[in-house]
């Protein structure tokens, strides 16, 4: 008698995958070791499992195989003796580097780094908007790429008198994939012109977008904040969908927003399609950048989130950069000290945290905006030091559009919740 349980572990046998990265010649080890763990972490929130990594030290990735011989050979031996699912770039691949990969790889399906995150996206989408957007972007994604898809026309030969049923074929799905394209774009006009009303309903109160490179707290902050039950998760991309909730500083209502997160080479494609969703980023009022401090690169991380911001025209807002995760700050960790075996921030330093706040305040952290403030949303630490910062802003903001506040008695000088 066949047991259930032994059908059920085969039916979610865990897929595998190994990782390859080119790093620059002038790139430290250190961080080439920590953008490989950052791809690994993409592919755990897919439930796939790394078995190996692979890099080479290039000035620029091959343009037939992305790595050079020696290296595809080493891969090769490798996944001859391991059984591999998928093989995972850290960059985007080109359709002819995709083609020959696959010619090389042939039972294994070949990633790179784009449709890697497009596959969180559709994982983590929720509402119709959300769904409606990554499915534009992995349209927009797939049609330079559909040639790889057909391997049943590689053995044809072009010129004339040879164009072949399968390549009408190709035509066809090209056109299919156009229209949908098309169809897509049109749907989300008309959402977006649905948000665009909604939005207008809110301009009435202060609004404030919470920014952050993926997996910061943002949303573990948005619950503190809002004090409503926000999903959050120590995986990448948690939040895809933003999440609007209505707060109260003293007396002043206002509006927090809990946005998708960014990450370094984010898929271009991901933000023209997320272009409503981050409307929210564009509209608001007042942005607080969420750094998780206890990563040995938050600096580049806030580099990102700055330059994406720009990008989308947010770069001169109001800002409160806000350093989370102090409970497991190393101020002696740096990118030669980061273990991918043990993690980033998994060892905090023994350190009392009123101390270590005052330590982070007098250093040159604390300059790096006007308004800047050391928390850790896990453990509700130096939240009211927060909420006095918001407070003080968003009071501001908020006495420009009712500047007779006062005049009504609805104003109250303590902005603790």
């Amino acid at each position: 008698m066949i047991d259930k349980r032994e059908l059920n572990s085969t039916a979610k046998k865990q897929e595998t995958a190994v990782l390859v990265a080119v790093s620059p010649q002038r790139q430290s080890p250190g961080k080439t070791r920590e953008y490989l763990d950052e791809l690994a972490f993409l592919v755990t929130t897919l439930g796939v499992k790394t078995l190996h990594t692979f890099t080479q030290n290039l000035e620029k990735p091959d343009s037939r195989t992305y790595v050079g011989s020696g290296k595809l050979q080493e891969i090769e031996t490798f996944i001859q003796a391991e059984p591999v699912d998928m093989i995972i770039f850290d960059d985007d691949l080109s359709p002819s580097q995709v083609r020959n990969l696959e010619a090389t790889f042939e039972d294994i399906k070949v990633l790179d780094r784009s449709l890697l995150i497009l596959d969180i996206f559709a994982m983590r989408a929720q509402t119709a908007q959300a769904k409606t957007q990554v499915e534009l972007a992995q349209y927009q994604y797939m049609y330079p790429r559909l040639t790889r898809m057909w391997t049943h026309l590689s053995k044809q030969k072009g010129g004339v008198g040879m164009r072949g049923p399968g390549e009408k074929e190709l035509e066809t799905d090209r056109r299919i994939i156009k229209d949908r394209i098309t169809f897509l774009k049109e749907k989300l006009d008309k959402i977006d012109r649905q948000s665009v009303t909604r939005r207008k309903e809110r301009n009435r109160l202060v609004r404030v977008a919470l920014v952050g490179y993926t997996n910061v707290g943002k949303s573990t902050l948005m619950r503190r904040l809002a004090k409503a039950d926000v999903f959050a998760e120590n995986k990448l991309f948690a939040t895809v969908d933003s999440t609007v909730r209505k707060v109260s500083v003293g007396n002043i209502p206002y509006l927090l927003t809990d946005t998708v997160g960014f990450i370094r080479k984010l898929p271009t494609m991901l933000i023209e399609s997320f272009k409503s969703t981050l409307d929210e980023v564009r509209e608001a009022d007042l942005l607080v950048h969420v750094v998780d401090i206890s990563h040995p690169s938050f600096e580049e991380h806030m580099e990102v989130v700055s330059s994406t911001l720009a990008d989308i025209g947010a770069g001169d807002k109001p800002t409160i950069v806000v350093f989370n995760k102090i409970d497991l700050y190393n101020p002696d960790a740096g990118e030669e000290d980061f273990d991918s075996e043990v993690g980033y921030g998994e060892t905090p330093k023994q350190v009392p945290i009123e101390t270590l706040i005052d330590q982070l305040s007098k250093s040159y952290h604390a300059r790096k905006a006007e308004h800047v403030v050391f928390i850790s949303a896990e453990f509700n630490e130096n939240m009211d030091e927060l909420r006095h910062h918001m407070g003080e802003l968003v009071k501001d903001k908020h006495f420009l559009i009712y500047p007779n506040w006062l005049d009504v008695g609805y104003y109250d000088t303590d902005f603790d919740e």
